[in-house]
């Protein structure tokens, strides 16, 4: 045990974010450059080192969270280090983006504000890229067996990392112009800089991984030719068909989905273009849809210098503590303000949007909305709370509904489907064509980057032994487990 007080002696302290106005005028990330590492020894001293760790279940990867805890503690980082990386490839991105359901499980919470697990996690990530302890693992041999991974989201990344570590013969299909998926141009840079991603890329491709962009397999590629050339496959194209809004007035210009509207922006950071083709510039925007996504067009929007921000969310306002039925350790329901949300703008609980309306030239203006409330369980419009707001730039952020059917891919595999949309898979994450597998939002439908990066290690698992017969790889979960809740 690291501090056998520390609980008691230490209150939580959370990495501090750049003031409002200094961080709206640049796309950096949000945090004060090197404030964690002065605090985070004693905020990892903080850890209970208790009998069962329940962060342990709180994280489908399994985390060795308290292990870590001390090693930070001690500030013996390369340790640190490589008990992180035993179970995550990918820490530098889990300690930026993920919601930490490890936190929400974290036995400290009972009664007090939970461990740090976060701040820790990426203070030692980032320490070890300082210092050099993040190197390629090449494999000692090669298998002779090839494999082919299609997307190169958190998912398809750590399938293949696993597997070229493995000794296989990997290569990374992207249809997008940059590996990453949504890493890349579903995350705004303020929430994460693409350094993070652009080093593990270099990682991989100095372990042996090949990565071809602009290739989109059932287009550019037909997906039957593919599974000829390779010994395996692994489909890890995301759940990218994104929720519509079927109401009047949705054809108008002005309404996109947060996926036509958040790349723009990350291409503009990545050089392509000097200013985004769709923009809040002098705009009165809404933001349907009040999650994650949601708050990242809320940040990118305020960047963009919009004249208001309103985000809708047609369910009731979350509590600022748990709810009686989300009793610890499950992932409670809470009231949170993202960095986004310090920075301004209006957020409007228990509305739907009825119709749309527009200008002579067919551009959005204003959109209608009324309240709603749940009678006898269902969703129930309120008569008399109709109201008009301003609007010439909706985003719809609203989730998605299942992985893309329409490039073919689903189809020239000859793929089964589930009940909800997504692609069947047994107990190894294989599907119903021999050789073919997999792992992410594609098999799970929509879900946390720390789930997506369990499923790509898991299926990997499943690959190497349909390749060799047997696998020391590790499985931190299976396809059908689910979060901790109630």
């Amino acid at each position: 045990m690291a501090d056998p007080k520390g609980f008691l002696t230490t209150g939580r302290e959370v990495a501090k974010t750049r003031p409002v106005g200094e961080r709206l005028k640049d796309w950096n990330e949000v945090y004060v450059p090197g404030s964690l590492l002065p605090i985070i020894s004693k905020q990892a001293g903080r850890c209970m080192d208790c009998g069962i760790p329940f962060c342990h279940n709180g994280c489908p990867l399994g985390n060795l969270i308290p292990e870590w805890n001390d090693y930070a503690y001690r500030e013996d980082w390369q340790a640190a280090s490589e008990r992180l990386h035993a179970t995550n490839n990918f820490p530098e991105f889990t300690g930026r983006l993920c919601p930490a359901p490890c936190e929400s499980a974290c036995v400290l919470g009972i009664n007090q504000p939970a461990v740090t697990i976060k701040n820790v996690e990426v203070s030692i990530i980032d320490k070890a890229w300082d210092t050099g302890d993040v190197r390629p693992q090449a494999p000692d041999r090669l298998s002779g067996k090839t494999v082919a991974v299609i997307g190169s989201g958190p998912a398809g990344l750590a399938a293949a990392q696993q597997l070229t570590r493995a000794g296989h013969t990997v290569a990374v299909y992207e249809r997008a112009d940059r590996i990453g998926g949504l890493l890349r141009y579903g995350i705004p840079e303020f929430k994460m800089e693409k350094v993070h991603i652009n080093r593990r890329i270099e990682q991989m491709r100095a372990e042996g991984t090949k990565f071809r962009t602009e290739v989109e397999i059932g287009r550019d590629i037909d997906a039957a030719k593919l599974r000829r050339r390779y010994d395996a496959v692994v489909i890890a194209a995301g759940a990218t068909v994104s929720r519509d809004l079927p109401v009047p007035g949705r054809e108008l210009n002005g309404i996109h989905f947060a996926m036509e509207y958040l790349p723009l922006a990350n291409k503009v950071q990545e050089g392509d273009f000097v200013a985004p083709p769709i923009t809040a510039e002098g705009k009165h925007v809404v933001v349907i849809g009040g999650g994650d996504t949601g708050a990242d067009c809320v940040g990118t929007a305020h960047r963009q210098g919009a004249a208001s921000v309103t985000q809708l969310e047609i369910m009731p306002r979350p509590g600022d503590e748990r709810a009686a039925g989300q009793p610890w350790p499950t992932f409670p329901m809470l009231y949170k303000v993202t960095s986004a949300h310090e920075e301004g703008g209006e957020r409007v609980y228990s509305v739907s949007t009825t119709h749309f309306e527009g200008d002579e030239e067919g551009n959005v203006q204003s959109l209608h909305l009324i309240e709603v409330e749940f009678v006898d369980g269902k969703l129930t419009q309120k008569p008399g709370t109709e109201r008009r707001i301003p609007a010439q730039l909706v985003t719809l952020a609203m989730g998605f509904t299942g992985t893309d059917q329409a490039n073919g891919l689903v189809e020239q595999f000859g793929l089964e489907l589930d009940e909800r949309g997504n692609v069947a898979r047994d107990a190894d994450f294989a599907t119903n064509v021999n050789g073919v597998f997999v792992a992410g939002d594609a098999g799970r439908g929509q879900s946390l980057i720390v789930w997506a990066i369990a499923e790509g290690r898991s299926a990997a698992r499943g690959v190497d032994r349909f390749l060799t017969g047997a696998s020391e790889l590790p499985a931190p979960i299976r396809p059908t487990d689910r979060a901790l809740t109630v």
